[in-house]
């Protein structure tokens, strides 16, 4: 039943390349498909005949409205409704819609984050429809809205979207690993595609539990709470048995997301109570991430249908395990090859071997621009945590391919590849089958798994278009720079040469690999040894924007201009500053308003019933409830300390300069002092009559869905 449901709703809301054909011209569909695999201008006469064709789809299934649907600097996505309507008749409705409409809006770009690009008063920015991602239909409250996937631009021409620069990045891997695949005797690759898959995590806890926590609300975690007496210390949640409502949930989920054409393939319960992880069917970077971000919003939108709320914070609870998106890639030709895939002899797969080499040096060499690309506030709760890799970027490549590369070091080549060898439970009734050559590594933040490389640093709220926008560009710096040491070079030659340079290549870049555990304080100072950089929060890693190196590494690959980077660097110090605002703020009424409010009620019960248990004249002790009020009073006094500092830090941030200043008092002093209030607040949380407490506790939400 459920893969007949499968079958009926798949992409059933996707204009996709199937419905093109059937209602395009042959000549007109393809002139389209030329212009999306090889480049070039859209004609308008082709997108007037696109437009239409995609209006009367749309309108057929319900669409009254079409909307440039795009990814602003915000990390979420954007949209403004226009209906079909016509204004050339007023007695009788008229749908139109030109292909002048489907290639180009004008949204509102100074409203938007931008950095410096855009002033307030020059307000014009241009959405650009990406003809890569194809258009699909969203059908909520306001009626059912054709989606039109749009790169954001401004007036001037710079990126204010995620969206601009991953194309450019494509663009760039494609170009140099093409030149790649061709030095290596693959003369019919033109194109190679970035493969992206991203496994999405994420909580759901109870609507009406979720909507009694401001700091829910307003910050997506909670900003006070202690943990509960049960949470993952028995691994009991993970993969385990799926309850049935969250079960409802995922079906619904599942198909929503089916409708949109988006691959949704493996889910299952994840370490922590009420946590859950959904994983996709790899596709190219651009859809993967518009997938994403669609993926996130589904979630949210689907569970409040079954009264839930899904959190996609990275720590939403203190002291279990927060969610991480991870985000996987690899390069593959429009042949058919998979550049990262080792195949049965690695030690005889030069290309492969030249192709690891070279990502294994752009980590290396850009290890903070890859942690600032996983960089976001509620990231740095999690980066380092027992559940997340630690914010040291190390690759771990496994046992083979780290034999292969310790011979390749020693010797300049490599003659043998360990093999997995064949599985034996000792059951007789239970098959004996190839085990995979290496073991997984679930602490190392960038691991090689098989045919592609996992960044499991990546924050779960983040758009993936950073992390894949970096990856992109350093691997395609690099093996342009590795390419112009074999150009010319053919034969025996050629190979000599890209032995040696695969060598050297590993030899200067070994001290990046890592098999070990990397969540172990020893790896720390193993990594400092090696010179590896710690770049613990993302005030820390935004400085990275700017770095000379960083800023003509994107110019050659024409990925950002210097002044986009300045932009984002701008951007990513002013969010920063803002979330610690709202956060700190939403402590100081929480506190002032709920918590210790509670708290002296709490003590005023307790102080009535020592008098009234005195008033009776019986010998009967007061002892408790006297320690329990001597106790209770200390800590709520704490918390008054603590609240007045804040609000004085607070006040004092509100008149400091904007940018990397503000954001590292945030940093330092700020969280500094919502510490300090929190510790008594959850001191207290273990004390005080439930009754008394004014909101869902931790065992609440996490257990009580």
């Amino acid at each position: 039943m459920e893969n007949n449901v499968l079958k009926q709703v798949f992409a059933t809301d996707v204009f996709h390349d199937e419905v093109m054909q059937e209602r395009l011209p042959k000549k007109v569909y393809a002139s389209f498909k030329e212009i999306v695999e090889n480049g070039g201008e859209l004609d308008v006469a082709i997108a007037n005949v696109i437009a239409h064709a995609m209006k009367e789809w749309a309108v057929e299934r319900g669409a009254t409205h079409y909307t440039h649907w795009f990814q602003p600097m915000t990390g979420i996505t954007a949209e403004k409704h226009d209906s079909f309507l016509n204004a050339s008749s007023s007695t009788k409705a008229i749908l139109e819609f030109s292909g002048k409409e489907l290639i180009k809006g004008e949204p509102d770009a100074s409203s938007f984050p931008s950095g410096g690009l855009r002033a307030t008063f020059e307000a014009r920015g241009y959405t650009a429809w990406d003809i890569t991602s194809p258009a699909f239909l969203r059908e909520d409250a306001a009626g059912v809205t054709l989606c039109i996937p749009t790169a954001f631009c401004s007036y001037t021409g710079e990126a204010l979207d995620k969206k601009t620069p991953l194309l450019r990045s494509m663009a760039a891997i494609s170009k140099h690993a093409t030149h790649t695949a061709q030095l290596f005797g693959h003369s019919e690759v033109t194109k190679v595609n970035c493969s992206v898959g991203p496994e999405q995590e994420y909580f759901l806890v109870n609507r009406e539990k979720y909507l009694q926590r401001e700091d829910l609300i307003f910050s997506g975690r909670t900003l006070f709470g202690n943990k509960p007496p049960k949470g993952q210390e028995l691994d009991d949640h993970y993969f385990g048995s799926i309850r049935e409502k969250i079960a409802s949930y995922m079906k619904e989920l599942n198909i929503e997301l089916w409708k949109l054409g988006i691959l949704a393939k493996t889910q299952h319960n994840e370490v922590a109570p009420a946590q859950h992880e959904m994983a996709p069917i790899y596709s190219t970077a651009n859809i993967a991430t518009d997938h994403n971000q669609l993926v996130m919003e589904t979630m949210k939108k689907v569970a409040r249908r079954h009264g839930l709320e899904c959190l996609l914070h990275e720590k939403p609870f203190a002291g279990v395990n927060g969610s991480g998106k991870h985000d996987n890639w690899s390069i593959v030709t429009d042949t058919g090859i998979n550049m990262l895939d080792p195949g049965k002899e690695p030690h005889n797969n030069l290309l492969f071997l030249y192709v690891l080499s070279a990502v294994i040096k752009a980590v290396n060499d850009y290890a903070p621009l890859l942690r600032l690309s996983a960089s976001n506030v509620g990231n740095d709760h999690r980066l380092g945590a027992n559940e997340a890799p630690p914010a040291i970027i190390s690759v771990f490549l496994g046992e083979q391919l780290e034999d292969i590369v310790e011979q390749i070091i020693d010797k300049g080549e490599a003659t043998s590849s360990i093999h997995g060898g064949r599985m034996d439970t000792g059951v007789a009734t239970l098959p004996n089958f190839r085990k995979d050559a290496t073991d997984r590594n679930r602490t190392s933040p960038f691991a090689f798994t098989g045919n592609k490389f996992e960044f499991r640093m990546v924050a779960s709220s983040m758009s993936i278009s950073d992390a894949n926008t970096v990856l992109n560009s350093i691997v395609a710096d690099t093996l342009e720079k590795m390419n112009a040491e074999l150009e010319g070079k053919t034969g025996e030659e050629f190979e000599k040469a890209a032995k040696a340079l695969i060598q050297k290549t590993l030899k200067e870049n070994k001290n990046v690999i890592f098999n070990g555990n990397g969540y172990s304080d020893e790896w720390v100072k193993e990594a400092e040894k090696r010179g590896l950089p710690n770049v613990k929060t993302m005030v820390d890693a935004t400085k990275y924007f700017t770095d000379k190196d960083v800023v003509a590494m994107f110019a050659r690959q024409a990925v950002y201009t210097d002044v986009e980077l300045k932009a984002r660097e701008e951007i990513n110090y002013e969010t920063y500053a803002k979330v610690l605002h709202i956060e700190a703020l939403t402590m100081i009424d929480m506190a002032a308003k709920l918590y210790i409010p509670s708290v002296i009620k709490y003590c005023t019960a307790l102080a009535e019933s020592i008098n009234s248990v005195k008033a009776t004249g019986l010998k009967a002790t007061t002892a408790v409830q006297e320690e329990l009020l001597a106790n209770t009073s200390e800590l709520l006094a704490k918390a008054q300390i603590a609240l007045d500092e804040l609000k004085v830090k607070t006040a004092k941030a509100e008149t400091l300069e904007e940018g990397e200043p503000l954001a590292i008092f945030y940093k330092d002093d700020i969280r500094e002092a919502m510490a300090a209030l929190r510790a008594p607040i959850d001191e207290l949380e273990m004390i005080v009559d439930k009754k008394f407490w004014p909101v869902p506790t931790y065992g609440d939400l996490l257990f009580e869905v």
